[in-house]
C-alpha cells in the first residue's frame, strides 16, 4: 500500500525515492510485523487465555511432562504472527503484483483452517479437532487455485517445469501435473511444520530461517541481474515476494518473544499451518521447490519420523521411534527442551546453508 501510494511520487520529491528499492520495503516490512507482534502480543495472550479455559488440550499419549509443564498455556498464537505479517505486507508489497495475493491467499487461506482446528480442539476439550480429510480438502482446495493463479502469471517455459538444484539448464516439464505438484508442496509443507511444532520456540525459528532463505532466493530469482549470474531461472516478479518474507521473519520474532520457553502461548495449526503453506507458495512462484526440502529439512525429517513410525507399526507392530514425531522420541531418551529446541535449530541452520549453496553449485 505505501508502495502503491508513495513510489510514484518519487520523480517528484525525492525522499519518496526509497519506497521504490525493494531492500528498503522488506526491511521496512521486517520492523513493522516485529512492532506489531511486540505491540499486540501481551493483549493478545490475555485475550486468549480469558477465552480459553485450561489453555490447550495437552494429548494424553505424548510425553508425561507435558502433562505438567504445558497444562494451561493458550493456544492459537499464530493469531499474532498472521497479523503481523498480514498488515506489514499489505503496507510494504507492490499490491499490483498477482503473486504477493497468490501467497497470501495460502497463508490467511491455511490460516484459517488452522484457526477452525485450534477452535474445535479447545471447545471439545481434547486433542482432536477437524476431521483430516476435511482439513486436507480445505487445503488442497486453497492450493489449487493459487497454483492456478501462478501458473498463469509465470510466463513460459517456467509455467509448468520444475528447477533441479545442481543442474543449471535443467527445467522438468510436467504439463498440468504440475498443478497437483505444487498443491502437494503447499500441503505437505504445512504439515511439515504442523507436524514439528510441539515444543517451545522449536517451529518458529526454523521457519524463520527458512523465510530469511527465501526472501534472498526471491530476491535473486526476481532480479535478471543476479538470475543470469548465478544461472537460476529468472521470474520476473518474484523478488517482491521478498517483502512478505521479511514480514514472515519479523513476526516470526515478535512471536518467540512470548514463544521462548517457558512458553506463553503456543502458535497451534493456526500459525504452523498457515507459515508452512505460504513457504511452499513462495517455493512454487520461485521455482525452487525442491531447494525447499533441503532449506527445510528439518520439516522433512520430522515428517519422515511420523510416517516411518506408523509404517513400522502397521506392518511389523514394533515401533522405530519411542515417540514420533523426532522430537518427542529424544524427549523420551531424556533430553531436556532446551537442548532438544537448540539442537534442531543448529539443524535447521545447517540444512539452510546447504540449500543457499545450491543457488552457486548450478
Amino acid at each position: 500500500m505505501l508502495y502503491n501510494l508513495l513510489a510514484p511520487l518519487a520523480d517528484q520529491h525525492q525522499m519518496f525515492n526509497l519506497f521504490r528499492y525493494l531492500t528498503f520495503r522488506t526491511g521496512g516490512a521486517t520492523m513493522t510485523a516485529l512492532l506489531i507482534a511486540f505491540v499486540l502480543g501481551p493483549s493478545l495472550i490475555r485475550w486468549l487465555k480469558s477465552r480459553q479455559r485450561g489453555g490447550q488440550p495437552i494429548r494424553e499419549d505424548g510425553p508425561e511432562s507435558h502433562l505438567l509443564t504445558k497444562k494451561g498455556t493458550p493456544t492459537m498464537g499464530g493469531l499474532l504472527i498472521l497479523i503481523g505479517l498480514s498488515v506489514s505486507t499489505l503496507l510494504w508489497a507492490n499490491l499490483a503484483n498477482p503473486y504477493v495475493w497468490a501467497v497470501l491467499l495460502v497463508t490467511i487461506g491455511f490460516g484459517a483452517i488452522g484457526f477452525g482446528d485450534d477452535w474445535l480442539k479447545l471447545t471439545r476439550r481434547n486433542s482432536k479437532g477437524l476431521p483430516g480429510r476435511l482439513k486436507l480438502a480445505f487445503q488442497i482446495a486453497i492450493g489449487t487455485a493459487a497454483t492456478l493463479g501462478i501458473s498463469a502469471t509465470v510466463a513460459e517455459p517456467l509455467t509448468f517445469g520444475v528447477a533441479v538444484p545442481f543442474f543449471k539448464d535443467l527445467l522438468i516439464q510436467l504439463s498440468w501435473f504440475f498443478v497437483p505438484f505444487a498443491v502437494f508442496v503447499m500441503v505437505g509443507a504445512s504439515n511439515a511444520v504442523n507436524l514439528t511444532d510441539g515444543l517451545d520456540g522449536l517451529a518458529i525459528v526454523p521457519v524463520m530461517i527458512a523465510g530469511g532463505c527465501f526472501a534472498l532466493i526471491a530476491y535473486l530469482s526476481g532480479n535478471a541481474v543476479f538470475a543470469n549470474y548465478l544461472q537460476i531461472h529468472h521470474v520476473p516478479g518474484a523478488g517482491e515476494l521478498a517483502v512478505l518474507c521479511g514480514a514472515m521473519v519479523g513476526a516470526g520474532l515478535g512471536f518467540l518473544w512470548f514463544n521462548a520457553p517457558p512458553a506463553m502461548v503456543f502458535m497451534g495449526d493456526t500459525g504452523s499451518l498457515s507459515l508452512g503453506g505460504a513457504l511452499g507458495a513462495i517455493s512454487v512462484v520461485t521455482k525452487h521447490e525442491l531447494v525447499l526440502a533441503i532449506i527445510g529439512g528439518l520439516f522433512v525429517l520430522e515428517t519422515v519420523s511420523v510416517i516411518v513410525q506408523v509404517a513400522s507399526f502397521k506392518l511389523t507392530g514394533r515401533r522405530v521411534f519411542r515417540m514420533a514425531p523426532l522430537h518427542h522420541h529424544f524427549e523420551k531418551k531424556g533430553w531436556q527442551e532446551p537442548t532438544i529446541v537448540i539442537r534442531f535449530w543448529i539443524i535447521a541452520f545447517i540444512l539452510a546453508l546447504i540449500g543457499l549453496a545450491t543457488l552457486k553449485l548450478r
